[in-house]
């Protein structure tokens, strides 16, 4: 009998506020442990939470994003566990009343259960609630870090809809690009900003009734629920090709090992006893208020990339640059639109000016690093560090150079020098050709007494091309191109070397 996976993720992301949920203490990673607390996120006794208004807007943004119904009633409620990193012995949440309801993801997929080169998983819901602390575990005891303790987490529970780890994969990179793009949250899984559960049972193939669902809890990295869940699956299919019993139950992942190991019986939600918090009250968001949020939706990703293809006739590499470099994308389109050849724009872009900038940066961040003992590995990246609106030149710039390449006023090698120049020094390129002289010889006159004193000086090559090795021409080319000192006309060179070799 075959089997298929059946998947679902439950994704909990920080979002990208300054300070926690329910108190002013700050939303900040790094802090010595304990010192980003108070009363409230300690949970003491007689105090009172305050919602984060930003926390609630930015909940509302995401299912926006993420296409979700937004309902006019929704309210938290309390989940009780003892565990020690819960200090008030429950956590706050949205059990059956959410913040958002009933979107979906569409993605990049071009595998099984894909439609179109396209995945689509259905979201459930994406609710609010509290983060808990951090548990580190020493050789004889465990310590407990509230810091984080009380930070606005996004929960993002999909549908089943998902059939491959590498489904869950991609879902999972174009649910961070939605998050990350729309502002919600930096997503850094180095800070733990992003963690999954993911929930996997298999069933023979066809059968429309679902397996017994094993979680696999705190997944830190996309690549190892890749990993986990391929384990999984293939464990699963071997107990029940052999005829044995799946129990719904909770495993963990050894990175190491590379299996899955059981912790324990799944618990069911009467197990954590759910009441509406009686300190909240209920939220109902206004017209008004829901419309300021939905004035904060962007542009999908996806959808970014498709338009730049569409619009502009970008292959998908470049199309996926500007998508993923929303600012370098930005810039590119403020050119474009002005442009006749927008490929051309977008390769003195990706190729030249990203290029530049990294440099730029790469060289402050090593000065920083020397002259003040910053830690190299705390410094902003290429991308923030040095910003395009630091740069010398005007957009407007650069859509003359792209200009004076296809009037071949200058040829492709002079046109790097030009750009070298506009990026040091902010001159318009016209001025930079005309200073140094870089501008191309077309006269065919002057071009032909070149040629001539090429093949005169190399006879061998000048036989070999009219013997039919067609190579023997590109360097004779390339010795005219050295007599005008790179100014001549490539193309014209071409031409007139070819009529004076030819029987």
């Amino acid at each position: 009998m075959e089997y298929e996976a059946v998947i679902g993720l439950e994704t909990h992301v920080q979002l990208k506020t300054r300070s926690k949920m329910w108190c002013g203490c700050a939303n900040a990673f790094g802090a010595e442990p304990n010192t980003n607390v108070c009363p409230v996120c300690l949970g003491m006794p007689g105090v009172l939470p305050v919602p984060n208004e930003e926390a609630l807007r930015k909940t509302v943004l995401t299912g926006f994003l993420l296409n979700c119904e937004i309902p006019r009633y929704a309210k938290f409620d309390r989940k009780n566990y003892f565990y020690p990193d819960a200090s008030k012995n429950y956590q706050l949440t949205q059990y059956d009343k959410p913040s958002t309801a009933n979107g979906f993801v569409e993605f990049e997929f071009d595998g099984p259960g894909s439609i179109n080169g396209r995945g689509k998983v259905r979201i459930t819901r994406a609710h609010l609630e509290e983060d808990v602390g951090k548990l580190t575990h020493f050789d004889r005891t465990s310590g407990v870090d509230f810091n984080r303790a009380g930070v606005p987490l996004l929960e993002i529970v999909s549908e089943p809809d998902l059939t491959s780890a590498d489904m869950a994969y991609e879902y999972l990179n174009a649910l961070k690009d939605i998050l990350i793009h729309g502002g919600v949250s930096d997503c850094d899984m180095e800070k733990g900003m992003v963690r999954c559960d993911v929930n996997i049972s298999v069933r023979p193939k066809g059968s429309k009734e679902l397996g017994a669902k094993i979680e696999i809890k705190n997944m830190n990295s996309f690549s190892g629920v890749r990993r986990a869940a391929e384990y999984e699956i293939a464990r699963q299919i071997e107990v029940v090709s052999k005829g044995g019993k799946l129990v719904q139950s909770t495993r963990r992942w050894d990175d190491v090992a590379g299996i899955t190991e059981e912790m324990r019986t799944k618990e069911h939600a009467h197990d954590y006893r759910y009441f509406p918090e009686p300190d909240l009250m209920p939220m109902a968001p206004t017209d008004e208020w829901l419309a300021e949020v939905k004035s904060r939706v962007v542009e999908l990703p996806l959808a970014r990339k498709q338009r730049f293809m569409r619009d502009y006739q970008l292959p998908a590499p470049d199309a996926e640059t500007f998508k993923n470099d929303v600012a370098l994308g930005g810039y590119f389109e403020s050119i474009a639109k002005q442009s006749k050849n927008p490929k051309s724009v977008a390769n003195w872009v990706i190729n030249n000016l990203r290029a530049k900038l990294t440099e730029s940066s790469s060289r402050r961040e090593s000065a920083l690093t020397e002259d003040s003992g910053v830690d190299e590995s705390r410094l902003t990246s290429a991308a923030t560090e040095m910003t395009l609106a630091n740069l010398r030149f005007k957009p407007a710039a650069l859509l003359e150079l792209v200009a004076l390449v296809e009037a071949k006023t200058i040829s492709s090698s002079a046109a790097q020098q030009v750009f070298a120049e506009m990026f040091d020094t902010g001159k318009a390129p016209a001025a930079i050709v005309q200073e140094k002289g870089l501008a191309q010889v077309s006269d065919t006159g002057a071009i032909e007494k070149l040629c001539d004193e090429a093949i005169a000086a190399n006879p061998a090559s000048a036989a070999d091309f009219k013997a039919g090795k067609v190579a023997a021409l590109n360097f004779l080319k390339g010795q005219v191109m050295k007599l005008s000192k790179g100014k001549a006309n490539p193309g014209v060179v071409g031409e007139i070397l070819e009529r004076k070799l030819k029987p």
